[in-house]
């Protein structure tokens, strides 16, 4: 798995559990997935992905997007 797919897995995992926290516990849990939402949006502008940057480091092989 590449760090491309792994940060698109995250960011999906990520989302389905916020969505599940909201539904359960508390609506407050949904700025979870505006955030991760966001996230993505400006990562496709300028590259930038905090989530990437600890999958490099631990080891995850590069992809295309993030190197």
């Amino acid at each position: 798995m590449t760090i491309d797919r792994a940060v698109l897995a995250f960011a999906g995992f990520m989302i389905l559990l916020s969505l599940a926290l909201a539904h359960w516990f508390h609506p407050a849990w949904l700025w979870l997935t505006a955030f991760v939402g966001a996230n993505l949006l400006q990562s496709a502008f300028t590259g930038f992905c905090p989530a990437a940057i600890v999958l490099k480091k631990l080891g995850v092989r590069p992809g295309v997007a993030y190197r």
